[in-house]
């Protein structure tokens, strides 16, 4: 699938829940970098 579009999904949900990457970090037990990436569409592991 396309990482861009991954990565808006993803920013889009957390935001339409007023989440922080931090929290969602938390949420997922991984680091806000991560989530950082995956928004971005750098990574997606």
């Amino acid at each position: 699938m396309d990482q861009i579009r991954i990565g808006k999904f993803i920013a889009e949900s957390r935001k339409s829940k007023n989440l922080t990457q931090r929290q969602l970090a938390d949420t997922l037990s991984i680091s806000d970098k991560t989530i950082s990436k995956w928004e971005c569409g750098v990574s997606h592991t």
